[in-house]
């Protein structure tokens, strides 16, 4: 069982789906070093863990999923090359092999909204609320937040957001697509664990396979992308899972996958 080396990351695991919250409620889940390099400790027993295959990612409380850094550390790092190199929990959550489920369940704002954009699934409570504040600050995000704001919401609404900084609803978040569904507040986490269980009964492989996949399928050209995919399906092709998933077929009968 994977023990989380901080009280304000938590971490538990139930069959083969884990849940990681970010515990800081009265801080509004603001992260500290601390509580980053925690995450980043996390994800590394989660990618050597065969007992886990999919992972949900929220914040305590009602109030807010992640509220970014804590403001009020950032000027204790010595240089802004230091803050620069920080163990950063976003690339933390990107480092995850294994398919991420953000269950967003209150205000995702600045880093928190970058480590939304860093699952690769997203469900929002109907009251959940997103923004890039930065630039209300005089900086801007730095933990991928344009990138991935524009794959998902497109180059006029990531302007909007990044240079206004002003907050967006779960209803307009749907609507752009930044978000997969809403659900009520009292129900959210449990959807999330519910698809991360449907995900985790999917063969391992292939699951980490199709995130890989995803995530490569926006830095290529389609050509490119294609060759790429048609490649990956020759590799799970050749796993002992698609051949148990082809003679589960023929056979009428449920698969079992090992990850193999």
């Amino acid at each position: 069982m994977i023990e989380s080396p901080s009280p304000q990351i938590l971490f538990e695991q139930n069959g083969f789906v884990a849940t990681i919250t970010i515990a800081r409620p009265e801080k509004l889940n603001s992260v500290t070093a601390e509580m980053s390099a925690a995450l980043v400790e996390i994800i590394e027993a989660v990618n050597d863990d065969e007992s886990v295959r999919a992972v949900v990612l929220t914040g305590e409380g009602e109030r807010a999923f992640c509220c970014g850094s804590d403001i009020s550390t950032l000027d204790k790092y010595p240089t802004p090359w230091s803050f620069r190199n920080r163990a950063d929990y976003c690339d933390a959550i990107r480092a995850c092999r294994k398919p991420v489920i953000a269950a967003v369940n209150g205000y995702a704002f600045g880093g928190g909204l970058e480590t939304a954009l860093s699952c690769d699934i997203r469900i929002a409570s109907e009251t959940a609320s997103f923004a890039a504040p930065e630039i209300k600050l005089g900086w801007i995000g730095g933990g991928g937040m344009t990138t991935f704001l524009a794959a998902s919401i497109g180059a006029s609404n990531t302007a909007l957001m990044t240079m206004t900084g002003d907050p967006i609803d779960a209803q307009r978040a749907e609507k752009w697509g930044l978000v997969s569904e809403l659900v009520p507040q009292a129900d959210l986490v449990a959807r999330a664990q519910e698809i991360a269980a449907t995900i985790a009964s999917r063969p391992p492989i292939a699951a980490e396979t199709a995130k890989a996949n995803v995530r490569a399928a926006y830095n290529m050209t389609q050509e490119e992308a294609i060759r790429y995919e048609r490649d990956l399906q020759t590799i799970t092709f050749a796993t002992a899972d698609a051949l148990e998933g082809r003679a589960a077929f023929a056979q009428k009968r449920a698969a079992t996958f090992r990850g193999l």
